[in-house]
């Protein structure tokens, strides 16, 4: 993986176990991991999930590491994505929990006409009410 190939931090319908998670990503990560992001709080969208940064709150996710040979593949398809449905891609710090480390990672966070619901107080999705 290059220098330039951030992990993708990935909050919810694209987590292992929800429904696009093997519908997009089906050999196409190297390894998951279970992460967390600070300064961040989730809300319910329609259908899925937008995080917005916020002084307080953290979001439950999973880091995902392209399988070699498939970043830039990886990468457009979740442009193409996430950027028409009211996201936005930013590299921020998410914590890897298995060891704590702190990673770089691509985030969709929510863009400023993102039609955001209620907030998700638990900050996971797969535990929304």
């Amino acid at each position: 993986m290059a220098d330039d190939e951030l992990p993708f931090f990935v909050y919810g319908t694209l987590r292992p176990g929800a429904y696009n998670h093997d519908r997009f990503l089906a050999g196409r990560i190297g390894a998951e991991a279970d992460a967390v992001m600070d300064g961040a709080v989730l809300h319910d969208g329609p259908g899925y999930p937008y995080v917005v940064p916020a002084e307080k709150g953290r979001v439950t996710g999973t880091l995902l590491t392209p399988a070699p040979g498939s970043y830039g593949e990886l990468f457009g398809l979740l442009d193409r994505l996430e950027l028409p449905v009211g996201y936005e891609r930013v590299a921020k710090e998410v914590v890897r929990e298995r060891d704590g480390a702190r990673v770089l990672a691509w985030v969709f966070l929510a863009a400023p006409d993102a039609p955001l619901g209620p907030v998700i107080e638990s900050g996971d999705w797969f535990d929304r009410p």
